[in-house]
């Protein structure tokens, strides 16, 4: 611990990143932390093929608007672990009082062990991807805009590098976050810590609905409720209506969601999609066939 503080305490310079100090990825694994604001809203596709249709959400009091460059498409749901990982360092560097920074440098193998991915070659060219997409799709928001119209416009990367020594060998990577995300990320009431076994959700829906779920039910002993009809516009998702409540109701069957009960109820109104914090202890067998569950 004493060598990761001297780091920290002593940050580095990069050249050409103006007065950014370079923060070094602490070791090991820790509590995941997401962004309230990014499990609240559609920033994300969510399917694995490639999305350029933008992504327009707007309410009375939130304007978001997500664009995709044609060669890397829009960034993904399963690409955002890149800013979990980014959140949950940032956060647990604070809590121990180390200085963080909006640069930030990791080796790819910290970066998809925290997220549960595997270390092959695919693994990393899809990491490098990842990044293309994070730093190539960009964003228009009204979120924590303090005056009325006013909007920031920023990409979930601004940059990133592979870095290497005199010899050639690869030493790892840099980022630099976005000021907005990282504001974010720094004011502790915007983080809530998620499931480590958010990773090994597959789908991108059930990965977007987790998220959803964790932010509006947190521990509510009697849980929460959404329209599907909402639920379809929240998401952002291109898929039909019809298709999107199927979707639903096959997760609602699988009961994969870590932590919590899913039902979806038939109403005069039509479909509402019911979410409680499941009992601890209670195995995955039972909580899958609790009574009353009406798919």
């Amino acid at each position: 611990m004493d060598a990761v503080s001297s780091i920290h305490r002593r940050p580095e310079r990069s050249a050409g990143r103006g007065e950014l100090d370079l923060f070094r990825a602490l070791p090991g694994l820790f509590a995941v932390r997401d962004s309230q604001e990014l499990m609240s809203f559609p920033f994300f596709s969510l399917a694995k093929s490639k999305r350029v249709v933008p992504i327009d959400y707007q309410t009375s009091s939130v304007v978001i608007r997500v664009e995709a460059v044609p060669e890397h498409g829009m960034a993904t749901i399963w690409d955002a672990d890149v800013l979990i990982w980014a959140a949950s360092q940032i956060v647990e560097a604070r809590d121990a009082g180390l200085k963080t920074s909006r640069l930030m440098a990791a080796t790819p193998y910290e970066i998809l062990t925290f997220v549960r991915r595997g270390t092959s070659t695919r693994d990393y060219t899809r990491l490098r991807a990842a990044l293309d997409r994070l730093q190539s799709t960009t964003i228009v928001t009204s979120i924590r805009q303090p005056l009325e119209r006013r909007r920031h416009r920023f990409s979930w990367i601004n940059e990133w590098k592979e870095m290497a020594d005199a010899q050639g060998r690869p030493r790892g990577l840099e980022l630099i976050l976005p000021d907005w995300f990282y504001a974010g990320v720094m004011d502790a009431s915007l983080v809530l810590t998620i499931d480590r076994a958010y990773f090994d959700l597959t789908g991108g829906l059930e990965r977007w609905l987790y998220r959803l779920v964790r932010k509006h039910g947190g521990r509510q002993p009697a849980g929460w409720s959404f329209d599907v009809v909402y639920l379809h516009a929240k998401s952002g998702s291109l898929s039909p209506l019809k298709h999107f409540a199927y979707d639903l109701r096959e997760i609602v069957r699988g009961q994969r969601l870590p932590g919590y009960r899913l039902v979806m109820q038939r109403g005069r109104d039509g479909e509402r999609l019911q979410f409680a914090p499941v009992r601890s202890g209670m195995s995955s067998y039972r909580r899958a066939h609790l009574p009353g569950d009406k798919l």
